[in-house]
């Protein structure tokens, strides 16, 4: 099979989360490219275009159907007629795993929903099935770079969950016909983002957070526009089919390397004077003593400060070699349209 441009012209497509931060940006893609698209939505009203509203002429179509990836009836009906699917919906706190109630939330809806997805799209007789997994369905690599060969269990639920779903997603593959790949982004970034990037940028940008420490750490990232790329690519590629890969932008950061892009950005010299790390730890243990004081048990200040300083770095060279995917952007390019959306967030 040729990998074409034109490979999803008046092609069914389900995008689960389409309505999503990844998701809404594979949609526009998916149109752009002339596809019919139908996107899952647990509700009506969830945000999603009535089909054909707002299109140009020649675009592709757009539909939504109201489903839930815990409810196996409505997947049956979601993957009927489809030939692709795209399931990037899931439970997305991934840190917040340390109860029972989380742990099942994971598991219901990470694992047993990719797997009633999974069942419902071969019995529609689906001929491609693209994951969106995480770089959590593996274990804490510490202080090394790692490549998909890379196979440690995750410690947190979340990250089991994308496991097992991993796997049972690529078992569909080798029992069946069905084109089935795994993508593990990194900690994705792009205009709209929440969580964890955004309060550091957000840090920064009101002056609270101290000028940080060169410990030598490395950290990956992905744009979101590139991990859209990545779905595509591993969609129409025939060299995809069972594969499992990392997606990352290609580059590694420090924490003061994070740090000094965003004051970059902000047009801020860099303080000439750091915050010894062992320093920040003892004022992040204070904070969350007081946390704990007030009755929230969560160790907000240390969790951030362990990503900041600590190490999360991932090796993409496989899936630019074996798919030709190419990362466009990186965070020194995305800041300024980053800074520009956080500021208009907090007007």
């Amino acid at each position: 099979m040729v990998v074409t441009k034109d490979f999803f012209q008046d092609h069914p497509v389900l995008v689960t989360g389409g309505t999503g931060f990844i998701g809404h940006r594979l949609v526009t893609a998916l149109l752009e490219q002339k596809a019919r698209v139908r996107v899952l939505i647990r509700e009506q009203g969830a945000g999603s275009r009535e089909q054909g509203a707002g299109m140009e002429p020649g675009a592709g179509s757009l539909e939504r159907i109201v489903g839930d990836l815990t409810d196996a009836a409505s997947l049956v009906r979601a993957c009927a007629g489809m030939k692709t699917v795209f399931h990037v919906a899931g439970f997305a706190h991934a840190d917040a795993g340390n109860t029972a109630e989380f742990a099942a939330r994971h598991w219901a809806v990470n694992a047993e929903g990719t797997f009633h997805l999974l069942d419902a799209a071969r019995e529609a007789g689906v001929s491609r099935f693209i994951f969106l997994s995480s770089v959590k369905a593996v274990g804490d690599p510490g202080m090394h770079c790692v490549d998909e060969r890379w196979t440690a269990p995750p410690k947190t639920p979340y990250g089991q969950a994308k496991r097992a779903a991993e796997e049972r997603v690529l078992a569909i593959g080798r029992e069946s016909a069905m084109h089935t790949v795994n993508l593990r982004p990194a900690l994705v970034y792009g205009p709209g983002m929440k969580a964890n990037l955004l309060r550091l940028v957000k840090a920064v940008q009101q002056n609270w957070l101290p000028p940080l420490p060169e410990t030598g750490n490395r950290r990956s990232l992905v744009h979101v526009e590139d991990v859209v790329q990545a779905l595509l690519l591993a969609a129409r590629h025939p060299a995809a089919a069972g594969q499992t890969y990392f997606v990352t932008d290609g580059r590694t950061y420090s924490g003061r390397k994070l740090y000094r892009l965003i004051r970059q950005a902000l047009g801020r010299p860099m303080p000439g004077w750091t915050v010894p790390a062992n320093v920040l730890r003892g004022l992040a243990q204070m904070a969350d003593g007081v946390r704990r004081l007030a009755g929230r048990r969560d160790p907000k200040a240390q969790a951030m400060l362990d990503k900041l300083l600590g190490w999360a770095c991932y090796d993409s060279r496989r899936i630019i070699a074996e798919l030709g995917y190419q990362p466009v952007w990186d965070l020194e390019r995305a800041l300024p349209e980053l800074l520009r959306g956080s500021q208009n967030n907090a007007d």
